[in-house]
């Protein structure tokens, strides 16, 4: 189909301009930092957002009402200088989603001519404040402040549509992240693609927002991360650390610089400076100030950068060169950076293997390290993925992770560490680790051992394929740890399996990591039994056939009221259709808040007939105060001791005697409760495990 004549000159004036910007490009920045402008320029359609982005419908003026608390967490200061139904459209998409925080919303109007003193009013929950003269943009935001009343405050620019959750999502980061100073949004256009998630400094003050024009889920700018600086349009700190500073520096008035040089001088208190994209706000870039840089009020900020790059040339010393294309490899330089390699990101609220992972991550955040999580399925895990993005890890998901070969080859060059997850991913992807990534030291994480565990379950059910099975499993799994600098374990008795097995391989014992809950409900107001597993994994299928047909039987005839209740995803129609038979037997498959079982039920049971490595589902309840009755299999390499932290049966009577005898005598179970809770802070913690932790993965 032939162009028409206008779509001829919307190429030929792209292409001019392009070429015009980018011969100014090539004076000031170099070919390299030029052509990366070009490429994104130039490229084809980035993927929209996995969420749609919400934008309020255009419609004529009518009375609405905003959120307000008397007593705000958080003040939302909105400077305006006229253009009045931007201002609408922010102040209705945060009347559409109103954030769960407490807050209240200031419009300062610098002395706007247009319909804003008339519109304004009329906004129910609205404080309108108005300034007796303009004053510009810094001035605007000092005075707004000045009259905000939460412990936090926001800065937004009028011509932003806050995304759903924005406001939420920073305010989280201060209360996970100790030493959060400054927490910006991520920015978006009206059209989906990344206009910032945070800036870039270069050496001569000189600015570059990172992401501009990509995608904005790509995964190089959609995790939490420290950052230069963060744009003035949507940003939040406390308005003790605000007082403190004493606001928007002065000397960058109008406009333009003030925002780095906060973020520069909250640096500077020994606090850190953050982007948060899961706060993601669209930005009409350039709705009151234009984008020339040579005429109006935008030409401040060729001024104001000489400003700032003098005011701050001893920092500006250590940041990269004019010309350099900022990259993960670049921004990072100088931090421990660790790769994690598993099938699929954690999910901690479904298994205990996902929950040890992400409490590793955490010591491994808390440390210091920059970590980066590439599932070899290249799935987006969904909330799983989010979150762990969230606390500051970079997770790479199809379409952008293509394959895991082709990403080491351009990335592997940066790590320090690379942790490999269970013996298969780590069989097919040493060699790569090897080619692509030769400083990075190799830890492998068996989770558990997997051919103990086989092993163990072949000769539960007399299988001599199964048996043959477990030794190839061996063989692989040994093999893997000879190659591999650090082989991970979780548990005592592994070692000594493996001392035995592999004399030569090098060992660290990470357990399972917990934070310690606390005692919960007291013994009278807890009633009836839990179990908590996945039936994908084996054992925990076997578990509970055995403990339903053998050993439930006889407690019931005891305890006629009790009720088990067994938790797990992936429950098959054999074990439904086992516990529809016996009465009292609640099958509640997987539970979104496990919680009110682990403080409620009386007891937890742990009959597993074989496994390996340390059960989550013990820790878990004993985090909770709640005590165990399992079998020698399931307590083994967990520092228990029978008839003091734990009570162990093997067969069905026994079993079934314990569960009897624990349920009806509340001195012993305030023993094993405390005793339990005792062992999880010694063994079990995340602060057990920092001494170990730093020395596999920062020595």
């Amino acid at each position: 189909m032939a162009m028409s004549l206008a779509e001829i000159r919307y190429l030929i004036n792209r292409l001019s301009g392009l070429a015009r910007r980018s011969l100014a490009s090539l004076r000031t920045r170099g070919w390299r930092a030029t052509w990366q402008r070009i490429r994104v320029h130039t490229q084809r359609a980035v993927p929209a957002p996995r969420s749609p982005l919400y934008l309020p419908p255009a419609e004529a003026f009518a009375p609405f009402a905003v959120p307000y608390s008397p007593v705000p967490e958080v003040s939302i200061i909105i400077p305006v200088y006229n253009h009045v139904e931007h201002t609408l459209a922010c102040l209705r998409a945060l009347a559409a989603h109103p954030p769960a925080t407490a807050c209240e919303i200031l419009v300062v109007d610098d002395g706007s001519s247009d319909a804003t003193a008339t519109w304004m009013p009329q906004v129910a929950g609205l404080r309108y404040e108005v300034r007796e003269h303009n004053g510009g943009f810094i001035e605007a935001c000092n005075d707004g402040v000045s009259r905000a009343r939460g412990r936090y405050v926001v800065l937004l620019n009028n011509d932003t549509v806050p995304q759903p959750g924005w406001l939420d999502a920073l305010l989280d980061t201060f209360n996970s992240v100790p030493d959060a100073g400054l927490v910006g949004s991520q920015l978006l256009y009206p059209d989906g693609r990344l206009q910032e998630s945070g800036g870039v400094i270069f050496a001569d003050g000189s600015g570059w927002s990172y992401g501009r024009f990509e995608a904005a889920d790509d995964p190089r700018f959609a995790s939490l991360r420290d950052v230069d600086y963060c744009s003035g349009a949507a940003l939040m700190l406390s308005r003790t650390v605000w007082q403190q500073l004493g606001g928007f520096d002065t000397r960058y008035k109008p406009a333009y610089y003030e925002d780095t040089d906060l973020a520069f001088r909250v640096r500077e208190q020994g606090l850190r400076v953050l982007v948060q994209p899961a706060s993601r706000v669209i930005h009409d870039e350039g709705t009151s100030n234009g984008t020339d840089t040579g005429s109006g009020v935008k030409a401040y900020q060729v001024r104001n950068q000489a400003i700032f790059a003098a005011k701050w040339a001893a920092e500006l010393a250590r940041h990269p060169a004019v010309g350099a294309v900022p990259s993960p490899a670049l921004l990072l330089r100088g931090r421990r950076q660790v790769l994690i390699l598993d099938e699929a990101v954690p999910q901690p609220d479904r298994d205990s293997a996902s929950l040890r992972q992400v409490n590793l991550i955490r010591l491994l955040l808390q440390g210091g390290a920059h970590v980066v999580f590439v599932p070899t399925r290249r799935e987006h895990g969904g909330a799983a993925t989010e979150a762990l993005q969230r606390m500051g890890v970079e997770v790479w998901y199809a379409p952008f992770l293509e394959g895991v070969a082709g990403w080491l080859r351009t990335q592997g060059a940066r790590f320090d560490v690379a942790l490999l997850v269970r013996h298969h991913v780590a069989h097919e992807c040493l060699p790569l680790l090897k080619r692509y990534a030769p400083r990075a030291r190799t830890v492998f994480d068996t989770v558990d051992l997997h051919y103990l565990r086989e092993r163990r379950g072949a000769e539960v059910a007399g299988d001599a394929g199964l048996l043959r099975a477990a030794e190839r499993t061996r063989a692989s799994e040994l093999a893997v740890m000879e190659q591999c600098d650090i082989t991970v374990l979780v548990s005592a008795a592994e070692r000594e399996q493996l001392q035995a097995d592999a004399p030569a391989v090098r060992v660290e014992l990470i357990s399972n990591l917990h934070d310690v809950a606390g005692a919960g409900k007291p013994f009278e107001q807890r009633h009836d039994l839990v179990f908590v597993g996945g039936f994908r994994h084996p054992p925990n299928l076997d578990a509970m056939e055995w403990f339903i047909s053998e050993v439930f039987t006889g407690i019931r005839a005891r305890l006629p009221e009790v009720q088990l209740h067994c938790i797990g995803s992936a429950t098959p129609e054999s074990l439904l259709a086992l516990a529809a038979r016996q009465p009292g037997v609640q099958m509640h498959g997987f539970v979104e808040d496990i919680t009110p079982y682990m403080d409620g039920a009386r007891i937890s049971i742990a009959p597993l007939r074989f496994g390996a490595g340390v059960k989550g589902k013990i820790n878990l309840s004993m985090a909770h105060g709640q005590p165990v009755v399992g079998t020698t299999c399931a307590v083994e390499g967990m520092h228990l001791r029978a008839g003091q932290d734990v009570l162990v049966a093997d067969d069905a009577r026994s079993f079934a005697d314990a569960v009897v005898r624990l349920y009806q005598d509340p001195q012993l179970w305030q023993q094993l409760s405390d005793a339990g809770l005792a062992n999880i802070a010694e063994h079990f913690s995340l602060d057990a495990a920092r001494a170990t932790v730093q020395r596999v993965f920062f020595a």
